[in-house]
């Protein structure tokens, strides 16, 4: 964007510097007598403008009348020069969002420079239209699919949408107004300069030298500083004032005197313009040299004409030292534009890359969210390429983004299927929640109890509901039968005996899987069945649930341990899937899967990082035998956080699996 910038702004400065060497030749034809005929034609053609009494005083003084025409060029310009120093700045509005472009335009309506706004607004309001169209045919083609008839679609402009038009009209009164008090400067300027030369002509009919010449440089300035005038008005005003001028001079005995001086002391002005565009050169910053080049250049050609023999000297010198500055301004443009040519072809071949994601489809959290790494990655090399070429920018810009923005549409669409499929899985909880309600109550204990167990598998195979229902939902369903066997518990004498009888068929159970360790541990099919068995056999007597627990889960680790052929990854995930498996079948299993699940997450981001910050670290090592040492000693850090790495995912996937 920098480079774009400054090859905007050495464009115009560009500009703006054939404009001064046009005017600065005026300078050079000015005090050239080569030129006299052609000057004294010039003059003619502005006598209908000339009041009769100063006609005759030009057709004598030549030099005079083409000082007016250069004046008159330089009122004519005068208001082309009243730029905004911002106006070189170009930014690249076509990637902002329109949330961003709304901000913008409200930065603009509070900023005081309406040129600048007023400039900003030609570019965004056709990208901000362009995003209203599209948020309108959207509305529209949704309208259609939905079953509506498009003659009766109406669209309503969202609140970003009104606030830009607010805005935009309220910078656009403010261009107004600014328009119309500029013209009325321009009148009141107008003014005082008719007033200034009916003074002037006062001091021409006066015999007064001394006293008044003084006076008469004093209304010089004052008509030098005021500022522009209509434009209508310009050369008739320039043309009568130079007329008065040279009468002025022409009627005094000092008039020569005078103008020798005025030569010497303009020679001296200009040989310290000289010296100064020759220090230029060297100047390191060439943005600032071309700019303060500039402004010599306008004192140049404002400072008057100086004795002949030296004009055409001191205007070579004056030249060879601009045209340096020039041609150190030409090769780096070439230079900066051979850049954005390269980075043109770096960000087509980008966005060609990711035009394979607008058909990327799949029915996994893990395949989007792996692509969607990939496309951000894509974008990270986007952002630091740099500018375009202005003139190709958008077309590359429009081709990158908008497949950007198709394959995170596509993303959202995935992700609302998602959603609604798990809206379907908590209306089926609620339906189990509503029936555990029902049945709460009951005092038939044993077919109760069985109802409710069947619900809990039921409720175990639905599978995730939305995150912010999980808790509420579960917190429901579980109240319900927790109720019940409460109840029952309480209620039922014959209760502590089923106790008992499920420790035993538990413990059964513990020494079957003991048994199965010492006999068949590679057998983890029937070790899941037996699990399975332990799970869904009930409760224990109070006293006897930690230890069965206990007994238990060694058990299974003996088993686990003493399976052969298989890697330490594949026993820890048969350890965590069994720990998940007595979660889910214990009270508040949702929230401490939810409470297991976020651990885990958080021990994998600390993880990730540790490899990166050690990788990192390599990088900087130098080749010595200290530096190889270490080397090895972080290569060995990484190795083991990798594989700690795999296993925290594994963990993490059984979890997600199993919920």
């Amino acid at each position: 964007m920098n480079k774009e910038k400054d090859i905007k702004e050495l464009e115009n400065v560009n500009t703006e510097n054939q404009e001064v060497e046009e005017s600065t030749d005026e300078v050079k034809n000015q005090e050239s007598s080569q030129n006299s005929e052609k000057i004294a034609d010039t003059a003619d053609q502005e006598m209908e403008n000339i009041s009769e009494g100063d006609q005759e005083l030009v057709d004598k003084k030549e030099e005079t009348v083409e000082n007016s025409s250069e004046h008159t060029n330089v009122e004519e310009e005068h208001d082309d020069d009243e730029h905004d120093d911002d106006e070189d700045e170009h930014i690249d509005y076509s990637e902002y969002s329109k949330e961003e472009l709304v901000e913008l335009i409200k930065a603009l309506a509070k900023d005081d420079n309406v040129q600048k706004a007023d400039r900003v607004l030609r570019e965004i309001k056709p990208l901000f239209d362009e995003i209203r169209e599209t948020e309108r045919k959207e509305a529209l083609d949704k309208f259609v699919a939905d079953g509506g008839e498009e003659v009766d679609f109406e669209f309503k402009y969202d609140e970003l949408t009104n606030r830009f038009d607010a805005n935009y009209k309220l910078i656009k009164d403010r261009k107004s107004t600014y328009v119309k008090e500029k013209e009325h400067q321009k009148e009141a300027n107008l003014k005082k300069k008719q007033e200034i030369l009916e003074k002037l002509r006062e001091f021409v009919d006066s015999e007064e030298t001394n006293i008044s010449f003084n006076a008469f440089k004093d209304l010089q300035n004052e008509w030098k500083n005021i500022g522009p005038i209509p434009g209508a008005h310009a050369k008739t005003l320039w043309a009568n004032y130079n007329a008065l001028v040279d009468r002025f001079y022409d009627n005094r005995s000092i008039y020569f005197e005078l103008k020798e001086l005025d030569r010497k002391k303009n020679l001296e002005s200009k040989l310290e313009l000289c010296d100064r565009a020759e220090k230029l050169a060297s100047h390191e910053n060439l943005k600032e040299a071309i700019k303060e080049l500039n402004e010599l250049h306008n004192e140049f050609k404002h400072i008057g004409p100086v004795p002949q023999e030296e004009q055409e000297a001191l205007w070579q010198r004056f030249k060879t030292a601009s045209d340096e500055i020039y041609a150190r301004r030409k090769e780096f443009v070439e230079q900066l534009k051979s850049e954005l040519e390269d980075n043109l072809k770096v960000k087509e071949q980008l966005a060609e890359e990711v035009q394979p994601f607008t058909e990327f489809d799949s029915d996994r959290i893990k395949e989007w969210n792996h692509k969607t790494k990939e496309i951000l990655e894509i974008q990270k090399k986007w952002e630091a390429v740099g500018g375009l070429p202005r003139a190709k920018a958008k077309a590359v810009n429009k081709k990158f983004w908008g497949t950007f923005k198709t394959f995170f549409n596509n993303k959202s669409a995935f992700f609302k299927k998602l959603d609604a499929q798990r809206e379907g899985n908590l209306d089926k909880k609620k339906e189990l929640v509503q029936r555990a309600l029902e049945i709460k109550d009951s005092t038939d204990w044993q077919k109760t109890a069985e109802e409710f167990k069947k619900l809990q598998r039921q409720w175990k195979e639905i599978g995730p509901v939305p995150e912010k229902h999980r808790e509420s939902v579960y917190k429901e369903f579980k109240e319900a039968a927790d109720y019940f066997f409460n109840n029952k518990r309480s209620k039922n004498s014959e209760v502590e005996k089923e106790f008992e009888e499920n420790l035993k068929k538990k413990e059964e159970v513990c020494d079957k899987i003991e048994q199965l360790a010492k006999d068949n541990p590679e057998d983890i099919e029937q070790l899941r069945d037996l699990q399975d068995e332990y799970l869904d056999i009930g409760f224990v007597p109070r006293n006897s649930i930690s230890k069965i627990k206990s007994r238990y889960s060694e058990v299974v680790d003996k088993f686990i341990n003493n399976i052969e052929g298989i890697s330490n990854e594949d026993r820890q995930a048969i350890r965590i899937e069994n720990q998940v498996n007595k979660i889910l079948s214990g009270p508040n299993a949702d929230q401490k899967i939810y409470r297991k699940e976020q651990a885990i997450k958080k021990q994998i981001s600390k993880v990730e990082h540790d490899i990166s910050l050690w990788k990192n670290n390599l990088e900087f090592f130098a080749d010595s035998k200290t530096a190889d040492k270490l080397k090895d000693e972080f290569s060995q850090k990484i190795k083991a956080a990798t594989n700690e790495l795999k296993n925290l995912k594994q963990q993490l996937r059984i979890i997600r699996t199993a919920s």
